[in-house]
């Protein structure tokens, strides 16, 4: 397996991904609507249209997939909820209809999905992959969105899909969105749960995913140890130099300003990573300080 075709490939988690295979010696394509921007290799897709290069999938010996809208990018309009929906469900849909027409099928297809499966809050209750999934929108998405990733693995390709926790990284996602403000500060009561997990870990088991063929069905790609709301945002500001406030931003005024979109921050998931673990992956930031220090020290 030399080949490997990434839908979301110019997103943080797919340049990290990509990354990490052209080190170990893969060759690496995006499916992209424009290609010409990238520097990448890439195949045109469209997802509204439902089309996609005849060349793309007959190229791969296996398949990333990360495409989807960002969750917290806008406040949740109905058209905004759809676009989340739709642009997980419909290049899922587009994805399996080129390769059930395709000659040269790829081995194996990994694809995100996200721990929201099982709901915006769950306490102090451990999540694993066989518990049961919530009733509120994400949940609602990332049910329909593993429904469809499933219908490929029954025409025969292994086909693994990984349930993203809160990803940490100084160039996008939760740390830098929390140091946006010009002081730190927990969100609501800050008692709610983050399982996160340091980029490079989640880099590292989307390569174990395709490298170990016994790896199949749905695993927790979170690091092993979560931690509060409180916990991360008061390491993260210590190890940048930034002023932390213990008193918590009220949840009120987080969905004034957010609307629906507060109970993401304001709710919590403590979910296990002893799945991925038995498999044999091994975490190398597996504690919150080492995957602070190693996220703020890699240039």
């Amino acid at each position: 397996m030399k080949n490997i075709l990434i839908s979301g490939g110019s997103g943080l988690v797919g340049k990290k991904i990509t990354e990490l295979l052209e080190r170990k010696g893969y060759a690496v394509a995006w499916l992209s609507r424009s290609p010409k921007k990238n520097t990448q290799k890439s195949f045109v897709w469209d997802v509204d249209g439902m089309s996609i290069d005849p060349q793309a999938i007959p190229w791969a010996d296996g398949i990333i997939h990360l495409a989807g809208e960002g969750v917290a990018d806008k406040r949740w309009t109905a058209s905004r909820k759809k676009a989340i929906l739709e642009s997980r469900t419909k290049s899922t849909e587009l994805l399996l209809q080129a390769m059930e027409q395709s000659d040269k099928k790829p081995k194996v297809f990994v694809s995100a999905s996200a721990v929201g499966f099982y709901g915006f809050n769950t306490g102090d209750t451990w999540m694993e992959e066989n518990s049961t999934a919530g009733n509120d929108f994400l949940a609602q998405v990332v049910v329909a969105w593993e429904s469809k990733v499933k219908q490929i693995e029954l025409s025969g390709i292994r086909t693994v899909i990984l349930r993203i926790g809160i990803v940490l990284d100084n160039k996008g996602g939760a740390l830098v969105e929390m140091f946006r403000p010009p002081v730190a500060a927990p969100l609501g009561n800050g008692k709610q749960w983050m399982s996160w997990i340091a980029i490079q870990d989640l880099a590292r088991i989307f390569l174990f995913a395709l490298e170990n063929e016994q790896v199949k069905g749905i695993y927790n790609a979170v690091g092993p140890k979560p931690a509060t709301n409180e916990e991360l945002t008061q390491k993260a500001a210590q190890k940048v130099g930034k002023l932390f406030l213990g008193i918590g931003v009220p949840g009120f005024v987080l969905k004034l300003i957010l609307g629906e979109m507060a109970q993401m921050v304001l709710g919590g998931n403590k979910v296990s990573s002893k799945k991925i673990q038995k498999a044999g992956f091994e975490f190398r930031y597996p504690n919150l300080k080492e995957a602070l220090e190693k996220i703020y020290n890699t240039p």
